[in-house]
């Protein structure tokens, strides 16, 4: 007769993290990866210009890089320039990845309107209808595709002139309450509080090496504006985004959504073990907390009073734009092995001396401008730091022909 074994019948009848954080939390995945995806099969999918150029270089996607390539080159006209042809090129091949991803989840893919537009209302507009109207051309709902806009006070105006003409937004690189609220006011669909990105700014503005989970001051973050926008019955969903571990995912279960890294998502799904709900919109009604209203002054007023989110802010957009220009380059190079030039430039030498700060041959994190996941696939040995090696190692994929299919 088989012995019983109470550890195994636990195993069999207790979730997994992942599965619990499902039942009160939409996962959506933070990442370029069509496979990773599959995997995990979540609701919602994200990307921005640092992630695409993660998923560009993997030799999977090296067919969608190619094809969206010759094909700008081909609507561009015989007299358009490399540069032209690259900046044709790299809205289709967002949209192009995003298309790919909606044939997997059911729910919306976030595209993200160019970083250098974020100081102009109109530019991000325009922008933000021509990439709608690419998603719509090839079949697919505005319903399903979610804008990424950052979360200056031009570019909430721009989110609150597109969500009147049904075009839905993700206000990205958000670190204060006074852009949450200032989103929530302008009907925004969607915000992606950065709860990682906080953290890493208060470890290195007081010198501590970590902070308890539910003590975490990105986690705090997002509690506080769950919490406002369900005291005051706003609609905007808060998405946390930007974890550096699943303790902090643990203490935002129950938040609308959150984003999460295909590594994190297989270490939520690795461990065993219950998951609490830690916010909730019935406990959040029966706090004491007062409404503001956020008009422009009160905005800058309330930016510039916030060092934390002030810095990160500035420092996300040009991490994004970093990214976005290194993809340029990148495109600019496999255009032109495409075509037969098979000279190399400087991207990769480039773009390591833009995030190597202080000159010591490293990138640590708290240098890296781009977002967690490129930094994640570049770092192979995972030791917290990216070396010259890794980058040329990892960059350098997308600049050979023979990995493409």
């Amino acid at each position: 007769m088989n012995q019983f074994n109470p550890q195994l019948l636990r195993e069999i009848m207790v979730k997994n993290l992942l599965e619990q954080l499902r039942a009160i939390t939409v996962v959506v995945a933070d990442t370029g990866d069509i496979l990773a995806i599959e995997k995990f099969t979540p609701r919602d999918a994200t990307t921005n210009p640092s992630l695409i150029t993660a998923a560009a270089q993997m030799p999977e996607y090296q067919e969608i890089v190619d094809q969206t390539l010759l094909k700008a080159k081909q609507d561009a006209g015989g007299s358009a320039s490399s540069a032209q042809i690259v900046s044709l090129a790299f809205d289709r091949l967002a949209v192009a990845f995003g298309l790919k991803i909606l044939q997997i989840i059911p729910g919306r893919v976030s595209t993200e309107v160019d970083a250098r537009l974020s100081y102009d209302t109109e530019a991000t507009i325009a922008k933000a209808r021509d990439l709608i109207a690419q998603y719509e051309v090839a079949g697919v709902s505005r319903d399903r595709v979610l804008i990424k806009i950052a979360a200056t006070w031009e570019g909430i105006r721009a989110a609150e002139v597109l969500e009147q003409d049904g075009i839905h937004c993700n206000l990205t690189l958000l670190f204060g309450v006074h852009q949450a609220i200032a989103c929530a006011e302008a009907g925004v669909t969607l915000i992606s509080p950065f709860v990682g990105r906080i953290l890493d700014w208060y470890k290195k503005s007081t010198g501590r090496d970590s902070y308890p989970p539910a003590e975490d001051p990105g986690v705090l973050s997002v509690t506080q504006i769950y919490n406002y926008f369900k005291k005051f019955g706003y609609k905007t969903e808060v998405m946390g985004a930007s974890f550096r571990n699943i303790d902090e995912i643990i203490q935002l279960a129950g938040c609308d959504l959150l984003t999460i890294s295909p590594a994190l998502l297989a270490e939520l799904q690795a461990n065993l073990g219950d998951l609490p709900r830690q916010l909730d919109p019935a406990q959040a009604a029966t706090l004491d907390l007062k409404q503001i209203s956020i008009d422009k002054a009160t905005f800058d007023q309330m930016h510039a009073s916030d060092r934390m989110a002030f810095e990160k802010l500035d420092e996300g957009i040009k991490g994004f734009t970093k990214a976005l220009e290194t993809l340029e380059k990148l495109l600019a190079e496999r255009l032109a092995r495409l075509e037969g030039d098979h000279t190399l430039s400087q991207a990769r030498d480039d773009m390591f001396q833009v995030y190597d700060l202080d000159g010591d041959g490293f990138i640590t994190r708290e240098e890296w401008l781009g977002t967690d996941a490129v930094f994640d696939a570049l770092d192979n040995n995972n030791d917290g730091k990216i070396t010259a090696q890794e980058m040329s190692t990892g960059l350098g994929v997308l600049l050979h022909l023979e990995v493409a299919r």
